[in-house]
């Protein structure tokens, strides 16, 4: 008696539906709506299509997940066919167990047919924000903390958990095959996630980028000897001021290896020499490879060197040091140093005042260009010293990744204000609203970096008989 409604079933025309149609239901099923697809299931042209329009989709934006050279690795491409290959297996055995007459006579292919679909945008929002973070677009708040990420991540695995009842639902008749079907493809996918690092599609070309990027710096005997060569001729070098006026010795701190502290470097040593009649009297220590054979190494030994030479060189009671730090910069208000695979030690405000102390410059502006840098003020100041930071002790500044040209603050301070006026304190002030408007500009999303400055009162009218001499007379 049972045997005739089966047949009956069976003998049912299944209708067969258009590729759009197996494109808008598998979106549906993303949405965790009901696919309207009935016992209907992708002819194998269509099931064809599908994969190879996923495949060229996730294939081709998967290349955005590599800042630089990349070349196509055929291994990780296959990858995930192999993973597709289980999975195919998987709901193969989980459909034979309850076979009812009323379900899809080609399960297997209805499967994977919505499934191919349905995971989709998943995955391109996956390659979406690996793409994002690899070319740093994300907001500051994303790479300082993993919180969000994990947050993300957690919801866009209980969303393909949700995808993959949904799909099961459609086409597993025993209630248990489809808690193991699920069961399996999430340990199934959970492998694949763990394992995403060696199976993408496309892998970075360090070759080439090694070929476009400055090259790592490379100890030897050779090069300590000639750094140490280096930084003798450059306290040698340094040449007393002119009698009877003040003078400016200028010294530029930049410890971690990066493009831009580098030309950031060059650039306040140059507006130094130019604008402050300071040639003869002004030295660069700076860590990157492409400056190893021409320019001092920035230790801090090296810079308590430095100072204890241009003290002994300088009228410590009449002249200015002008001190510019630029690096990264850290809560903890330490200079990041980094010149790998050199270990360099990095500097402290306390470690940098003592310093000077022993060394008995009596007048000293000094600024910090870095992160956090408000939290060097406190420590700096006294009443022969002018301090002034690229930020807050609470916020962090702009212009320091590895695209920049200048740091926001440097750019502002020493390569435009600087170049208008001998006066640091004008300077200064002129040059806070542009930072501000650039900082909104750049879409900086943890507030105002809010530059600080300390001036004392002693070295107020020794600044001002700088800016008095250095000006040109009155026509």
């Amino acid at each position: 008696m049972d045997a005739q409604p089966a047949a009956a079933v069976n003998a049912e025309a299944v209708p067969s539906l258009s590729l759009w149609v197996w494109i808008r239901e598998g979106l549906r099923t993303a949405a965790l709506l009901q696919p309207q697809t009935g016992r209907s299931a992708p002819t194998p042209w269509q099931l064809l299509l599908l994969l190879v329009l996923a495949s060229a989709l996730q294939t081709g934006l998967s290349r955005f997940e590599v800042d630089g050279a990349a070349q196509f690795s055929l291994a990780g491409w296959l990858y995930p066919w192999c993973i597709t290959s289980f999975l195919v297996f998987m709901v193969w055995a989980a459909c034979t167990v309850g076979r009812r007459a009323s379900d899809p006579p080609q399960p297997v292919a209805a499967w994977l047919g919505l499934w191919t679909v349905a995971s989709l945008p998943l995955s391109l929002l996956g390659i979406l924000m690996g793409a994002l973070a690899v070319h740093a677009w994300l907001p500051d708040w994303w790479y300082s903390g993993a919180w969000a990420a994990w947050a993300l991540y957690g919801l866009m695995w209980v969303w393909l958990i949700a995808i993959l009842v949904r799909v099961t639902l459609t086409v597993v008749a025993s209630g248990m095959a489809r808690a193991g079907l699920v069961a399996g493809l999430v340990l199934l996918q959970a492998f694949a996630t763990w394992q995403v690092n060696d199976s993408r599609p496309w892998q970075a070309d360090y070759a080439t980028q090694a070929q476009n990027e400055t090259p790592t710096l490379k100890l030897s005997q050779l090069v300590f000897e000639n750094q140490q060569v280096l930084l003798d001729k450059g306290l040698e070098a340094l040449r007393p001021g002119t009698p009877g006026r003040v003078n400016v010795f200028g010294l530029v701190f930049a410890p971690y290896a990066q493009d831009v502290f580098l030309r950031e470097s060059g650039m306040v040593a140059g507006v130094l020499q130019d604008r402050f009649d300071a040639k003869g009297r002004v030295l660069q220590l700076v860590n990157h490879p492409g400056a190893t054979e021409t320019i001092p190494w920035a230790t801090n030994q090296n810079l308590e060197d430095a100072i204890t030479a241009m003290a002994k060189v300088m009228d410590r009671e009449r002249d200015v040091l002008v001190l510019y730090l630029t690096s990264h910069g850290g809560s903890d208000f330490r200079l990041a140093a980094s010149h790998w695979p050199l270990e360099v030690d990095e500097l402290t405000p306390q470690m940098l005042r003592k310093m000077l102390d022993n060394a008995g410059i009596r007048n000293r502006v000094i600024a910090v260009s870095a992160c956090y840098s408000g939290g060097w003020i406190e420590p700096l100041a006294s009443d022969t010293t002018l301090a002034m930071t690229a930020a807050d002790a609470t916020h962090t500044s702009y212009g320091c990744g590895k695209k920049s040209e200048l740091t926001f603050f440097g750019r502002a301070m020493f390569d435009e204000q600087l170049r208008k006026t001998h006066s640091f304190e004008q300077a200064f002030q002129n040059a806070v609203p542009v930072i501000a408007q650039r900082e909104v500009e750049g879409k900086k999303t943890d507030g105002f970096s809010n530059p600080q400055i300390s001036v004392g009162a002693g070295i107020r009218p020794v600044l001002l008989q700088l800016e008095k001499a250095l000006e040109p007379p009155a026509k």
